[in-house]
This record gives C-alpha cells, sequence and structure tokens, in this order.
C-alpha cells in the first residue's frame, strides 16, 4: 500500500525537472500511466538555409534558428522534425527588424551563426547552444541540450531548456511577480490567476510575461520564452549552477537579446513586442476609484469635494455596481437614472469617467448582449461541445471567445452605448480568466486562436490580453480620433499595445508597499512601463501614515490610482484628517507640476522604446552591490525617487548613482556614487533632480487641460559636464503625433567653471500655445554676470516668491550664462 500511495503522489507532482528525473523510469500499472522518457537532442546530422533562418536536425528532431538582427536571434524545437505554425500574440504584426548582415561557418566542432554583435554557436557534439558575442565572452550558453518528454494527460510534449548559470549571475524581469527585483534562487511558474490579498513571494499572480534578463560579469543579456502554456522558469534554485525554462505544451520557442546594457536589453525586446500607446494626458492625472462609487449622488458628492478641497482629480471610476444585476453593458437605473447627464455634468467640472467591464455574460434569454453572443456562436465551448459555464459577479455566465476575431470586433461594438453616453475610459477585470469556485476555466475549453486553434491550456495566459485588445481597438472606433484609456488586470507579453495595467488586489500594509514598489519596477523592465498600484490598498484598513507615504510613491508610478473594496474605510485624500489631507493633497499637486516631464517620459517610452520607471541595477549594472539595491529607483531619466517604507520613519540610507543630485525640496546638492542619510519627516520624500537636467513645470491644475499654458517654466539645473534633456508636448488626446503633429525638444545642457550653456533643436509639426519659457536657474556656483540668448542679452527678473528667472522666446537655438 506503502508503495502505491507513492507512486500516485508521484503521478501527481508538478512536473518539474528534479521530479520528471524521479519518475520518469516508473511505471504505474494502478493509474495505468506509462512511462515518461525524457529525451535529448542528438547529434546535428544536416541543415538547410532558408533566408535568415537555419535549420538543424540530428534526423528525426529538428532546431530552427533565425536571425532577426544584429542583437535578437530565435531558437525553436520541433521534436518530431515538424514545426508548429509561426504565430505570436506577443510579436507585434508590423515587426521591422532586420540583420545588416549574417553568415553561418562551420569548424570541426560546431556550426557558428555570425552577425555582426552576436555568434550563435552550435555544439556539433551534443546540439548544445551557446550566443557569444564577437570578442568571444559567452553571455549565454546550454548546460544541456534542449529536450523534451511526452505529455501523457494531454498529448504534446512537456519542452525544456537549461542554461549553464555562473555564480554571479542575476536575474531581473518576468513581470508580474511579488519577489525581490533579483530573482536568483526562486522558482516561478506563469499561469494568470485571480490572487485575491496575494502574499510577499506568492506566485502566480496575474500576469504572464516569460521575460528575462541576465547581468553576468557586468554584461546584460536577455531570453524571451514566448510559449503561452502554463510555464515555469528556475533561477538556479534547484541546482545553483542552472537555470531553466519548460512549459506544459507548446514549442521551445524564445528569442536571445543581446546588450550588453540592460537598456539594450529591454529596447530590443520591445522592438519585438511593441510599445505603450500615447495615453491621452488626462490618463496620467490622478485617479479615484472604489468598489464602488453608488448611487448618483455618491458620485456626485465625491467629485464636489475634490473640487471644493482643490485637490487636482482627472478621474472617477465606477465599479460594478453601476450595472443592472451586473450585467456589463447597461445601467442600473434606480442608481443612476440618468448617467449621459451625470457624465455629462462631471465632464464640465473637469472630470473623466472610467468603467468597469468583466467578460462574464450573464445567461439570460433577456439581455441583449447574451442573445447577441449565443446567436452567432461567440462564446466558448468545451471538449463535449457544451457552452463554458461559470457563476462570477452576475451568477451563471458564459464567456466570449476573444481569440476569435470577429468576436473581438463584436466586442468592440458593444461599447458604443457607453461611449455614447460619456465614458471617457475602460477597465477590464477578472479576465485571467477568474471564474468563483473553480478558479478558471477548464483546461479542454476550446478557443479559434486566430484560427490556430487550441485548448485553453494554450489561450489562458493570452485571454486577458485579448480582451483588453478587443476593447482597445473598438474604443479606437468608436471614439473617433481620441485615444483610447484602457486598463486591464491580466495580460500577456505585448499587452503594452493596448493597455495600462495594476498589480491587482493588494492589501493596505507596509509590506505591500513595499511590494507595490518591486512590482512597478519589474513590470516596467518587462514592458509593461504604464503600471501602478491600488494607492493605499484594495483591502485591509491604512492608517493616515501608510496612506500618505503610498500616496508620496504613487506620485511616480506611471498610473496613479487609488482604488480600495467597499468594505474598508473610505480612501480619498481627505478621509485621514487635516494633517494627511494637507500631505496628499501638495504631493498630487506635484503630479500635476510634472505632468509635461511624466508626459515626456511616456514619449521616450512610446518611441525610443525605454522604460519609465528604471532599478539602479539598470542605472549601473557594473557595480555588483547595486544589483541587490530595491528601494530606488529612477523615473525616466532625470527624476530618482526612494519612498519611505517604514511606519515613524525620519530617515532612511538613500543611494544616488554617479554623477551629482538636488534634493528636489531645497535644491542642496549630493555627490553620487554613495549612499547618503536622508531625513523624512511626513511632508517629504526623498527626491532627486540629476545636474544637468532641464525639467518642466506646469503650473498647478485641478485637472489636465484646465488652464492654457502661456509660458513654460523650465527648471535648468546646473551640472559640469553634458546631459540631455526632452519636453514632449502635443494636443494631449489625439492620433495627429502619428502623422509628426508633435513638439520634441532636445536640450543639450553644457556646464563648466564659470559657464552655462543650453542648446535647443526640435523637430515635429505642432506649434505650441505659448510662445515663451521661463527658465529658473538652479544651482549655478558662479556670479552670473551676463545672459545671453542667440547673441541677445536678457534680464534677471523676480517672480512673487522672489525667485529669479528670465524669459525666452521658445525658438531659441543657444542659451549662454557667464
Amino acid at each position: 500500500m506503502a508503495e502505491l500511495d507513492k507512486k500516485e503522489e508521484l503521478a501527481s507532482e508538478i512536473l518539474t525537472e528534479e521530479s520528471l528525473d524521479n519518475i520518469h523510469h516508473v511505471n504505474n500499472p494502478v493509474l495505468d500511466v506509462p512511462a515518461i522518457e525524457k529525451k535529448y537532442l542528438g547529434t546535428p546530422t544536416s541543415y538547410v538555409k532558408d533566408s535568415n533562418r537555419f535549420i538543424f536536425t540530428d534526423g528525426k528532431a529538428s532546431v530552427e534558428i533565425k536571425v532577426f538582427s544584429d542583437e535578437i536571434i530565435r531558437v525553436r524545437l520541433a521534436p518530431q522534425g515538424s514545426f508548429l505554425d509561426d504565430f505570436s500574440y506577443a510579436i507585434k504584426k508590423d515587426l521591422d527588424i532586420h540583420p545588416t548582415s549574417f553568415s553561418l561557418e562551420e569548424t570541426a566542432d560546431a556550426y557558428l551563426l555570425k552577425t555582426s554583435l552576436v555568434v550563435c554557436r552550435l555544439q556539433k557534439a551534443d546540439f548544445r547552444v551557446a550566443f557569444e558575442d564577437v570578442q568571444g565572452k559567452v553571455f549565454n550558453e546550454d548546460h544541456k541540450p534542449m529536450h523534451w518528454e511526452e505529455n501523457v494527460d494531454y498529448g504534446g510534449y512537456y519542452v525544456y531548456c537549461t542554461k549553464t548559470t555562473p555564480d554571479d549571475e542575476v536575474f531581473f524581469g518576468l513581470g508580474d511577480k511579488s519577489s525581490n527585483l533579483n530573482l536568483r534562487g526562486r522558482r516561478f511558474s506563469n499561469w494568470n490567476s485571480d490572487t485575491y490579498g496575494f502574499a510577499f513571494n506568492q506566485d502566480p499572480l496575474y500576469k504572464t510575461i516569460p521575460f528575462y534578463i541576465g547581468v553576468t560579469a557586468g554584461d546584460a543579456y536577455g531570453i524571451f520564452f514566448d510559449n503561452t502554456f502554463k510555464t515555469y522558469f528556475d533561477f538556479a534554485a534547484e541546482e545553483n549552477d542552472k537555470t531553466s525554462y519548460w512549459s506544459e505544451g507548446g514549442e521551445m520557442q524564445y528569442y536571445y537579446i543581446h546588450g550588453p546594457q540592460m537598456m539594450d536589453v529591454v529596447k530590443r525586446y520591445h522592438e519585438l513586442t511593441g510599445t505603450h500607446f500615447m495615453p491621452p494626458l488626462w490618463a496620467i492625472g490622478y485617479h479615484q476609484c472604489r468598489w464602488s462609487y453608488y448611487p448618483e449622488s455618491n458620485v456626485r458628492e465625491i467629485a464636489k469635494q475634490f473640487r471644493k478641497r482643490q485637490i487636482p482629480c482627472d478621474a472617477l471610476y465606477l465599479d460594478i455596481d453601476y450595472m443592472d444585476g451586473y450585467r456589463c453593458f447597461t445601467w442600473n437605473k434606480r442608481y443612476f437614472p440618468d448617467p449621459k447627464k451625470m457624465i455629462a455634468d462631471l465632464a464640465a467640472d473637469g472630470f473623466k469617467t472610467v468603467v468597469m467591464i468583466d467578460p462574464g455574460i450573464k445567461v439570460d434569454e433577456d439581455y441583449w448582449v447574451f442573445q447577441e453572443g449565443k446567436e452567432n456562436k461567440y462564446f466558448c465551448r468545451r471538449g463535449d461541445d457544451y457552452f463554458m459555464e461559470g457563476y462570477v459577479w452576475p451568477g451563471r455566465c458564459q464567456f466570449p471567445d476573444y481569440t476569435n476575431p470577429k468576436v473581438r470586433e463584436w466586442w468592440g461594438t458593444l461599447y458604443r452605448g457607453l461611449v455614447e453616453d460619456g465614458v471617457a475610459g475602460v477597465w477590464n477585470d477578472m479576465n485571467e480568466p477568474a471564474v468563483f469556485g473553480r478558479g478558471t476555466f477548464p483546461g479542454d475549453v476550446r478557443h479559434h486562436y486566430e484560427g490556430y486553434r487550441g485548448s485553453h491550456r494554450k489561450a489562458h495566459n493570452i485571454y486577458g490580453m485579448q480582451m483588453v485588445r478587443s476593447t482597445y481597438d473598438g474604443l479606437k472606433k468608436l471614439q473617433r480620433n481620441k485615444r483610447p484609456f484602457t486598463i486591464t488586470r491580466a495580460a500577456y507579453a505585448g499587452t503594452q499595445r493596448y493597455s495600462s495595467v495594476w498589480t491587482g488586489d493588494n492589501i493596505a500594509t507596509w509590506e505591500h508597499l513595499r511590494i507595490g514598489i518591486l512590482q512597478l519596477q519589474r513590470l516596467s523592465v518587462s514592458g509593461l512601463s504604464f503600471c501602478g498600484t491600488d494607492i493605499g490598498g484594495f483591502t485591509g484598513e491604512p492608517d493616515g501614515e501608510l496612506y500618505t507615504r503610498w500616496m508620496q510613491f504613487g506620485v511616480f508610478s506611471p498610473f496613479m490610482r487609488v482604488h480600495s473594496a467597499g468594505d474598508t474605510r473610505d480612501r480619498e485624500p481627505w478621509s485621514f484628517g487635516p494633517e494627511w489631507e494637507a500631505i496628499c493633497k501638495s504631493f498630487i499637486e506635484l503630479r500635476y507640476k510634472l505632468l509635461p516631464y511624466i508626459y515626456s517620459a511616456f514619449w521616450r517610452q512610446h518611441k525610443y522604446r525605454e522604460p519609465i520607471l528604471r532599478p539602479i541595477a539598470m542605472l549601473e549594472q557594473k557595480k555588483m552591490q547595486n544589483l541587490q539595491r530595491e528601494e530606488e529607483f529612477a523615473f525616466g531619466h532625470h527624476i530618482l525617487v526612494s519612498p519611505v517604507l517604514n511606519p515613524g520613519q525620519q530617515s532612511k540610507i538613500v543611494y544616488l548613482p554617479e554623477g551629482d543630485w538636488y534634493y528636489y525640496f531645497d535644491n542642496t546638492i549630493y555627490a553620487g556614487g554613495k549612499e547618503h542619510q536622508i531625513d523624512t519627516p511626513l511632508e517629504k520624500m526623498p527626491i532627486f533632480v540629476r545636474a544637468g537636467s532641464v525639467i518642466p513645470e506646469y503650473p498647478v491644475m485641478q485637472y489636465t487641460g484646465e488652464k492654457n499654458i502661456d509660458c513654460l517654466r523650465l527648471n535648468v539645473y546646473y551640472g559640469e559636464g553634458r546631459q540631455d534633456s526632452d519636453v514632449y508636448i502635443d494636443h494631449g488626446e489625439t492620433f495627429a503625433y502619428e502623422q509628426s503633429v508633435y513638439s520634441e525638444k532636445h536640450f543639450i545642457v553644457e556646464g563648466g567653471k564659470q559657464s552655462l550653456i543650453v542648446t535647443q533643436n526640435q523637430e515635429g509639426l505642432y506649434n505650441e500655445r505659448f510662445d515663451t519659457y521661463k527658465i529658473y536657474l538652479i544651482g549655478v556656483p558662479f556670479d552670473v554676470n551676463k545672459i545671453e540668448v542667440d547673441g541677445v542679452i536678457v534680464h534677471i527678473t523676480m517672480d512673487e516668491d522672489n525667485s529669479p528667472y528670465f524669459s525666452v522666446e521658445k525658438e531659441f537655438r543657444k542659451l549662454t550664462i557667464g
């Protein structure tokens, strides 16, 4: 009996490499499960070349190595010699990257596929793959050949890749993980999951981003394992010298992405998977949300209090209680008798309205959405051909198959009524997909998958991505030339092309504030820069201090939204008393002052593929000790923050990267390359500006667009040497920027011992409404005797705060201070 129990235990284990080593020789006659045989690639016997593809075979299995660019090479494994159709939801359709040159050389022991920057080495003896730079330094190499096992439960294969891991190697990325930034020593699984009140190190969570960055000997590379089945990553957890990734189905298909800088890797990952669209300007303001604001009188009162207290806010959210019986695309007319008028009144006071839409459609023959879905066979079916049904908020529901283009197009049209009512943005939730009592769909649910059909095991991790894709596309058509605003809880690699994200149902604890800081840095370097947390915690009870410290961090989250459950205390900025309200108000005002800087950071993400949040490791990856730093991060290129993470904390140690840095609140200069003890009174958080930066500021507004910008304030921070800064401006809500109707201003600041020179050049066709800059010089270490703009002397003026500034025409080319 003990032997039977052991066999059953082994047969039910999660199939890790360790467990498979234990059981692949075991037959289980009771369960009638055949032996699992581990199969490895043999010796390559021949290859064929097809353009930039090279296909090697050992006589049965095949390996394709494809050169996408000088820095990106893809590896695919076909255990039986036939590759799956080359299709990916992650890779953008308009992929436009090409190698400048490549060649294949054969030596006695290897095939060498070379580009101008990378050598892919394929060992003849055992089919192991390695990637080197042209100087011969190995960045990444197989520890053993790729291998596979038959999946006896579902058919297909478990596919594996195991890499050698040097002692000094550290790992970053993998998207939505609630662990330390450095992933080494941990094992993770990717299976989008509804994880209410998740814990530190809990896994998996809501999103699947199978992309990581390795850094060894100061140099970086990336691996993107593009497989939508349940996948696993072991970063030297089981064995200290091995890193492995594997899946429960599909194909071993991964992209090697060369560095050597972490920034290079992330930018090239974005070349494959795309960048965020430019958001409407209002979307990066402050947003207020709760489960739920209802009835209408409550929504109006919240809006009234924001304006009465003069606390800036751009958006109010309506959670599921605005619907009629939780039926999507309907209104509860008892709570909201005239939603169109309410939304119009809110809009007149500067508020955008964002509403929740879930995937579960109530089974109700009198419900028009269900009728249309049923009539057109748009809902998912199980393997026995019954409709997939499960219980969520409306009760018994069926679920659209968003992997079918016809279903996505239909779903997009369903937003017409909401758009006509004035709704400005849409929030897609519960789209892991989540099902009460069951967790998610059964594995036998079938999906269209763009005609490459598959079960839910294949489609699960991209279900939420395709839902929000259909939402984005639908809004783009219905809102005409306005940029959609969408937010999703579940995601797969490439979701940034359609949506922003948040980290899900967190808890109002100091630990979760720290987890959020880790998650947003990780999401940003994993392709999802437009990210945020539920400020103050979704569930649980924050006190005023925790809420305020979280709000301070929220200012430097690309997506800034307070959200909470209805069974917790209120989370509006005034909910904790006048002292905390004043501090929160001042920081929300700071967000609005920095909007042109933040908007420019989004442009750098969209056009230049740069992450908005950047860990210290990304700024200085050559310093080993910095690879473990987690609390400081850069917001864009020029601002560094270090949120306060402990109650009652009066000071903290802050590391500043090389160069000089200005403390934002009093312009004290701190030397970089070392740690500093910084005071952290309640009304302040460590915020630093890089010397040599140009930081644009708007006047404080109650909502974006409230005030016309008559002149743009530029804060020029003196620094020795050279720094480049960008300021981006456009209409703020249209797609005209895609036809170059924008203004991208490049400032070069060169500081000397007795001089400061600022030059400007610009591109784009947009003509801003302002004509002048108000320039404030900060930290100039010498007496300013003369200011010359394009050969014309200008004079210092004092503003209402007795701060000196001077005005110049916005078209200036060269500014000299001496």
